[in-house]
């Protein structure tokens, strides 16, 4: 799932507007791939908007399912001759679908809980303790890692020249999942001269409710974290997931950076041990289409010798996980992940690398092989 995209002075009928119906978002659209009808694409979902905000059709549960089941993984855009700027589009649709009609129970308790990170760490921590316990159906994600409050704390770089400073932020269900990855973002820093700490009174960076059409609770957790990052030091993002959500709340105040972007630009320092080993490597759709850092990714993994690197391409070109798509919907996400589990299965890797939370929460659940953000790897090949 993509970020918020809520920047954007036009109204919803000249966003609308733009797209000329030509239909080159098809191919690359994975609801279109999967139920290969008009409604599930990007054009015949602007089309059913279009007609819903001019009052031409009348909203009916049938369009309803097509607008939830619109992953937000803005591949589309990336290929529209128009630009048309569906981000935007999809958000502003959500807010007015919200009006007329509820999301689910599971839905809402989602947001509640994202929008209160200690209360999730909290009931994360139970389910870690019961996940052995529990049946499958019951497990809708992995078992959480051990989350220390101690593995926030700032690692000293390990030069002596001149150290830069950048601020952390730890989102809302990662707390619980990234103790591992952020340890290794600090032996990574420490190896760079960057200094990382990690700001209280941080929250969820907001995607999850702005894709769900509530913008308002959106915009108030956005104010929170202006407020816990109000040093004006950059901030690095985790999670291709919520970097743009986050980066829109912090405009004009922090400069918000990929941390793999950040950790490519220092890695003259860095010289990795050789490792003889095939892993499989995801590319989330917020880290090709959003944050774009995954040029970056592919030349810190070729800095690590003897590394032989199989791109998982099968299938729709999303995983499925698409914030809480997986959640409340897991039969149909199930769907788009299996053609990347067949080939991962099928590849010979020992690993799957990437770089977003949600996908490798998904991804998790589907293979007994060990799920890895990009950075842990290259953490562990550090000599």
């Amino acid at each position: 799932m993509s970020s918020p995209a809520r920047a954007s002075p036009m109204s919803l009928q000249s966003l609308t507007d733009q797209c000329v119906q030509c239909g080159l978002c098809l191919p690359t659209c994975p609801t279109y791939g999967l139920d290969a009808i008009e409604a599930e694409s990007p054009r015949g979902r602007i089309a059913l908007i279009k007609a819903l905000e001019a009052g031409t059709l009348l909203p009916t549960p049938a369009g309803e399912q097509y607008l939830d089941h619109c992953l937000g993984c803005r591949r589309c855009e990336a290929v529209c001759p128009a630009g048309v700027a569906y981000g935007p589009i999809l958000i502003r649709a959500r807010a007015s679908q919200r009006e007329r009609r509820l999301p689910g129970w599971r839905q809402r308790g989602l947001e509640r809980l994202a929008g209160h990170p200690h209360a999730l760490s909290a009931l994360l921590r139970i389910y870690r303790i019961m996940w052995p316990l529990l049946p499958s159906r019951l497990r809708p994600l992995p078992r959480p890692t051990v989350t220390a409050q101690r593995d926030f704390a700032t690692v000293a770089p390990q030069s002596r020249g001149e150290s830069h400073h950048a601020s952390l932020f730890l989102g809302c269900i990662a707390r619980s999942y990234e103790a591992p990855l952020r340890a290794a973002l600090q032996r990574l820093a420490a190896a760079t001269n960057l200094e990382i700490e990690t700001p209280s009174g941080q929250t969820c960076c907001g995607s999850l409710h702005a894709h769900a059409g509530d913008d308002a609770r959106s915009s108030d957790l956005g104010a929170i974290n202006r407020t816990a990052f109000a040093n004006g030091a950059t901030v690095i993002s985790l999670a291709s997931g919520c970097h743009d959500a986050l980066a829109d709340s912090l405009r004009g105040q922090n400069d918000v950076r990929d941390a793999i972007e950040i950790i490519a630009e220092r890695s003259s320092t860095l010289a990795f041990a050789p490792r003889r080993e095939r892993v499989a490597l995801h590319l989330p759709c917020t880290q090709r289409n959003v944050v774009r850092s995954d040029t970056a990714l592919h030349q810190l993994l070729a800095r690590i010798p003897e590394l032989e690197i199989v791109e998982l391409d099968g299938g729709f070109g999303c995983c499925g996980a698409a914030g809480t798509q997986m959640l409340n919907n897991p039969e149909r996400a199930a769907r788009f992940r299996q053609p990347l589990l067949d080939q991962l299965a099928a590849g010979g890797a020992t690993r799957l690398l990437s770089a977003n939370i949600g996908c490798r929460l998904h991804m998790a659940n589907g293979t007994a092989l060990p799920v890895q953000h990009p950075l842990e790897f290259l953490a562990e090949c550090l000599p």
